[in-house]
């Protein structure tokens, strides 16, 4: 194939996955508040299009064309560039997400259902999702406000603590996989549901879906921007676009996580009985994440916040030492089997 069509086909792929994924965003912010309220007993946004449903696309024009305000003392170029920041790690993670098991041939053209499968995949995207504790930090620090500051030095505290354990949760599936790339992973679940790896790592699943929940500041481990305490926290002082970035960022790390979680513990693309292989292979996947999105909503609407003391222990003293006690079992009974 000419490199110039390869060129034109990997930024095909990226616009295609873009926009599926910021259409996902916007219309997961509509799926949360339609969700909420009905666990409230509420109807939830009504009025814009058919049963709320241009909701996203009204709130997305208001926050374009709303004054973008930069405090009189803020870091004005860290101020800027710090939603940047945190936006564009939740954002690249996705190139290596398999979406689907089988490419498209237009000709001797091939369009595969990923933008890349890197043999260190996992790496890859846990050394990117780390960047964007910094872009929280620089930001809260860069406004010049107590209050954004301390949401800043939270998020640091958290992300930084709830990392490790997390890390250590996929190795689970690493180890049964033997391969970082998340396209080999979901290929070893292949076979049936008792494949996946969520069957032989339950502890880890947990541990993982515990600090991805932390990891994107949502309830209950919402500490960094807790409205009770710190008004917004590390984004108080922000306002229009960027503070739209910061909420495209978190949306899009909810659906990062989840998208991980479905590779390494949920089969990816694979469906749980042979004879429903007729339904096409991204449709399981997005039923997956689907599935954990709800979740994370649901998750929001019964359990409370808990203490920053309580947030921090929990991780150091209970997190980390199942982790750790579940690569150790995972390691030896692996080594036994094989």
């Amino acid at each position: 194939m000419d490199i110039g069509i390869q060129i034109l086909v990997i930024v095909f792929q990226i616009a295609v996955v873009l926009g599926g994924v910021l259409t996902h965003i916007a219309y997961l912010t509509l799926a949360e508040r339609k969700i909420l309220s009905d666990m409230q007993d509420r109807l939830g946004p009504m009025e814009v299009g058919p049963h709320g449903l241009l909701q996203p696309l009204a709130d997305g024009l208001k926050l374009f064309f709303k004054e973008d305000i930069i405090p009189a003392g803020a870091n004005k170029f860290i101020f800027s560039a710090a939603p940047i920041l945190v936006l564009v790690p939740a954002l690249i993670g996705f190139a290596v997400v398999p979406f689907g098991r089988d490419s498209l041939f237009l000709g001797d053209i091939e369009i595969t259902p990923y933008i890349a499968d890197i043999n260190i995949g996992i790496l890859y995207v846990l050394a990117f999702a780390s960047i964007g504790a910094y872009g929280i930090l620089l930001g809260g620090w860069a406004s010049n406000s107590k209050y954004a500051l301390l949401g800043g030095l939270r998020s640091a505290a958290q992300c930084i603590s709830y990392e490790l354990p997390l890390g250590l949760a996929l190795v689970g599936p690493i180890l049964l996989s033997e391969s970082l790339s998340m396209k080999a992973m979901t290929e070893a679940q292949g076979g049936g549901f008792w494949h996946w790896f969520i069957v032989v790592q339950p502890v880890a699943f947990v541990i993982y879906m515990i600090c991805a929940i932390a990891e994107t500041n949502r309830l209950p481990f919402d500490l960094p921007e807790a409205e009770s305490e710190l008004v917004a926290g590390f984004f108080t002082e922000y306002s229009g676009m960027r503070f739209s970035l910061f909420f495209l960022a978190e949306y899009g790390n909810m659906i990062l996580v989840s998208c991980i979680a479905v590779v390494a513990f949920l089969g990816g693309w694979q469906a749980p009985f042979s004879f429903l292989e007729f339904i096409p292979p991204i449709i399981w996947f997005l039923a997956k994440v689907y599935f954990l999105l709800f979740f994370y909503i649901w998750l929001r609407a019964t359990v409370p916040r808990l203490r920053f003391d309580q947030l921090m222990a929990f991780c150091w003293k209970v997190m980390l030492p199942l982790a750790l006690v579940n690569v150790l079992v995972t390691s030896i009974v692996k080594y036994i089997v094989s």
